[in-house]
């Protein structure tokens, strides 16, 4: 493993960039803002959490509790953020949302393994590992090459 790109510096993207970088990839991180905005971002912050700033219970036994639990454990920047940006909220783990997206974005851009790419990506490269981790907010150009790419 020697080169990947991450496309997309939401939450999945920042959390694959940094796994793969802490294995010892060099990773470029593509993002498309603020070259091109979406409509719910406000900044140009990797990992900017658009809607509720709560990730859900943190009640030991619960689905969400484990799936948090599996990402600490495996050394998971997500959470290490979200704990260092914990807002009271009762049983849940809520973050506060600039903090956080701060937080990560700060961890990213000081990894020596990890470029950050401030553009669009219109289409994916050819025999190049690539993950695309742009979720519901992805422009209509990538999602015109990925429709081509799967056949949907």
């Amino acid at each position: 493993m020697n080169h990947i790109n991450v496309i997309g510096g939401g939450l999945a993207g920042v959390e694959a960039a940094w796994q793969a970088a802490e294995r010892g990839a060099k990773v470029k991180l593509y993002e498309m803002r603020p070259v091109r905005q979406t409509p719910a971002h406000r900044t140009d912050k990797l990992a900017e959490i658009v809607c509720s700033n709560s990730l859900k219970t943190d009640r030991e036994g619960s689905a969400p509790y484990l799936l948090k639990e599996e990402l600490r454990r495996g050394s998971s920047l997500v959470m290490e953020a979200a704990h260092k940006c914990e807002v009271p909220a009762g049983a849940a783990l809520a973050v506060d949302r600039g903090q956080f997206s701060e937080y990560v974005t700060k961890k990213i851009e000081s990894h020596p393994n990890i470029e950050i790419v401030r553009e669009e990506m219109t289409r994916i490269p050819d025999n190049e590992i690539t993950i695309i981790c742009t979720g519901p907010l992805t422009s209509n150009n990538l999602t015109d090459e990925i429709m081509k790419l799967t056949g949907d």
